[in-house]
């Protein structure tokens, strides 16, 4: 699978995604976790046939590795999930996820004593400004959004406080895991689709605690308006359709993202997954008509230009340009 092809998956497969996503939520804002488990269960199922060959290969990495990193993950997937309950509007969930450079820096500096350029340090200034700016104008229109009643206003913004909360702590607990992650690749080596497969299945027992509220949207999906299945002409709960989908979107990103990181540089998956966050939120914001003020397109702009310098786009692009002209001049 070529680079160009890995690409048009990352940016067909990612914001088809979320575009399902913000259809579920929107009818049902607590359904994350019926969507995630669809997401884990289909990317095991997928992983044990492929992967794990029905479990008759062993892991590189060691299984108990593997348990410390599920734990995290399947924590942080619970959290953010839930703080969409807390007057939490999509774009400003996405946004608040880009600032992922910021823990990643803060917990390096921490845990792994790194040193970083003024370039990055800059951008990771840029990055925060922007997060800052955007979820100071959500915090506006939510007290503007909400009855006059002092009381209620009050309920909503605490409810909002709430739901930042959760999007901070899920935000640093992914930071650690990349870390942790990073490690164990440097130790057993990289073994991202092994890694894919069991962060997917391990945390499914997990589920179970989940059941009831799993259970209560699989009934409430049964109840959603029919729809017609496109070139099939069956009809099913129009919420089971955007959930497939969903789920399908889901793993082509997934898998285009693998396939970019084994065939290109990190430099170009990162502006990749930069990119296609930037047009999810734009197409989040024209097609949904979420609510976006002229502050919240300074912010986005600041994060992404924050995201770009941390990338260090334009320095490549110069080192490219001075190469290229001393190739000529030989």
């Amino acid at each position: 699978m070529g680079t160009v092809l890995a690409i048009l998956l990352v940016f067909v497969g990612c914001c088809t995604n979320v575009v399902f996503l913000e259809l579920l939520v929107r009818d049902f804002p607590g359904c994350g976790n019926i969507v995630t488990f669809g997401q884990f269960a289909f990317i095991a199922l997928e992983g044990f046939i492929l992967e794990s060959n029905f479990g008759r290969k062993k892991p590189v990495i060691p299984i108990r590795n593997y348990v410390v990193m599920v734990t995290m993950f399947f924590t942080v997937s619970v959290i953010n999930n839930y703080a969409l309950n807390f007057n939490i509007a999509m774009p400003l969930h996405m946004i608040f996820r880009s600032g992922s450079l910021i823990a990643n820096m803060i917990l390096g500096i921490i845990i792994l004593k790194k040193r970083y350029s003024a370039s990055k340090y800059m951008s990771v200034a840029l990055i925060s400004a922007g997060i800052f700016i955007c979820t100071i104008m959500s915090a506006k229109q939510v007290n503007v959004a909400t009855d006059p009643s002092k009381e209620e206003s009050a309920y909503a913004f605490v409810r909002w406080l709430i739901g930042i909360t959760m999007l901070t702590v899920a935000l640093l607990m992914s930071a650690r895991m990349g870390i942790f992650q990073e490690t164990l690749y440097k130790k057993y080596g990289k073994h991202s689709k092994e890694a894919l497969f069991y962060n997917h299945c391990l945390p499914l027992p997990g589920f179970l605690l989940l059941s009831s509220d799993i259970y209560s949207h699989y009934i409430l999906f049964n109840q959603s308006s029919p729809a017609e299945i496109p070139g099939i002409g069956l009809t099913m709960p129009v919420m089971w359709l955007y959930f497939l989908i969903n789920i399908v979107t889901q793993y082509v990103c997934i898998r285009g993202v693998f396939v970019l990181t084994t065939e290109c540089a990190s430099l170009t998956v990162t502006l990749v997954v930069t990119l296609r966050k930037f047009l999810s939120l734009i197409i989040s914001v024209l097609y949904f008509q979420n609510p976006f003020t002229a502050w919240h397109c300074v912010g986005t702009a600041v994060v992404f230009l924050g995201t770009l310098l941390y990338t260090e786009v334009w320095t490549s692009l110069r080192r490219s340009e001075v190469k290229e002209k001393e190739e000529k001049t030989q």
